[in-house]
């Protein structure tokens, strides 16, 4: 044992062992999350723009979800015509909520809504609006007004639309063409944004008026509301049957919608898309050259060049929807149906032997060449 080393009478320590400083932490650097890339022709308020909608379609979905059960195909369908700026026809059985689900959607995004009844006896004033006589209550003089009519809100259920007589359905489509009606000779323009959802019963022809191509070709979808799963039922009868109740907020506003439909209009399109929809246009014409042998045989008149334009359209907003900015062929074959129902007409043959538009629209999608892919910022 070593002995104590000592100074007189006090002993001493041996000194301390020195210790070493222990080693700083370096905080590390935050990743930074790259930024995608901006396709040509957009700007970074476009990107942003984009992706503000991307995330606003969940929320808005996730709102009418509150009310509305299911019907989640059907949803998708009625946002990408609003922020393609175009017009819906909805085709269903009564008691499918499809009049519930389109003022459920107003509220989400924050939109003035009017329900129009459609009826035999519906007149063009009816929803146009009319010159009144009124009386100044100062002066005593009476005036000449115009009294808007349900046509001056944002968004408008026309319900029933083929129970009204030609006539109505005129002054309803200049105002889905021209986005203004005209009345006594002077042109008042609509609000913005402005979109038309259309309602009519498949079953019940009675009574109605059949739309006539021309007004069916301004509708960009021609969607059809199917009855709900059981289990979507079931939630169904939960909700309506109990004390159930739930509130929309309103995820995105007016001047948004507008923003978000000039930003669509940027989305690139490659080369091969836009091949793939001609060629699918065309081959669905039955007089073209290009044409296929079951248009040939089963469609009596076939798209005209508008269902190029919503195909593409489409396309640019369910691209946009799942957060990429160009369109691809998937993105045309999902919107093929909805877009070609109403504008393919078929043969007697097809009828008398129940042969499905539907059926000859996947006969033809089954058929058309997809060109080799080109990629696109």
């Amino acid at each position: 044992m070593r002995p104590k080393t000592t100074i007189g009478d006090v002993p001493t320590k041996p000194p301390p062992t020195p210790v070493k400083p222990k080693p700083k932490k370096r905080n590390k650097p935050t990743p930074i999350k790259p930024r995608r890339p901006i396709p040509s022709g957009a700007s970074e308020q476009d990107v942003e723009i984009a992706e503000k909608l991307c995330d606003s379609y969940q929320r808005i979905t996730a709102e009418v979800g509150k009310l509305i059960v299911g019907q989640d195909e059907v949803m998708e369908q009625l946002l990408i015509a609003i922020f393609a700026r175009s017009h819906c026809l909805l085709e269903g059985v009564p008691g499918l909520a499809k009049t519930f689900m389109v003022k459920s959607l107003s509220e989400a995004l924050a939109l003035s809504f009017r329900r129009v009844q459609f009826t035999p006896d519906l007149m063009p004033a009816d929803i146009t609006g009319t010159d009144v006589i009124q009386e100044d209550p100062a002066t005593g003089q009476r005036n000449l007004s115009f009294l808007k009519g349900p046509l001056f809100a944002q968004m408008i259920l026309a319900d029933e639309i083929n129970r009204s007589p030609p006539k109505t359905q005129a002054a309803l489509l200049e105002a889905m063409q021209e986005h203004s009606i005209t009345v006594g000779g002077r042109t008042y323009q609509l609000d913005e944004p402005f979109f038309v959802l259309a309602t009519q019963n498949p079953v019940e022809q009675e009574g109605t008026y059949p739309l006539p191509e021309a007004q069916k070709d301004r509708f960009m979808f021609h969607v059809r509301v199917d009855y709900p799963s059981k289990e979507e039922e079931r939630e169904i009868i939960r909700r309506t049957t109990s004390a159930y109740s739930a509130d929309i907020d309103p995820v995105i506003a007016g001047d948004e919608v507008m923003a978000a439909q000039e930003m669509i209009r940027k989305v690139p399109v490659p080369d091969h898309v836009t091949d793939f929809v001609l060629d699918l246009v065309r081959r669905s014409r039955p007089a073209d050259t290009d044409a296929s042998g079951i248009a040939r045989e089963w469609i009596a008149w076939g798209p005209g060049p508008r269902a190029c334009q919503q195909l593409i359209l489409g396309g640019k907003v369910r691209a946009v929807l799942r957060g990429r900015y160009h369109v691809a062929i998937d993105d045309i074959e999902a919107l093929a149906k909805p877009v070609l129902r109403h504008r393919v007409l078929p043969t007697f043959n097809a009828e008398a032997e129940g042969i499905k538009v539907d059926e000859i629209v996947d006969k033809i999608l089954e058929e058309t060449p997809r060109g080799n892919v080109k990629s696109v910022l």
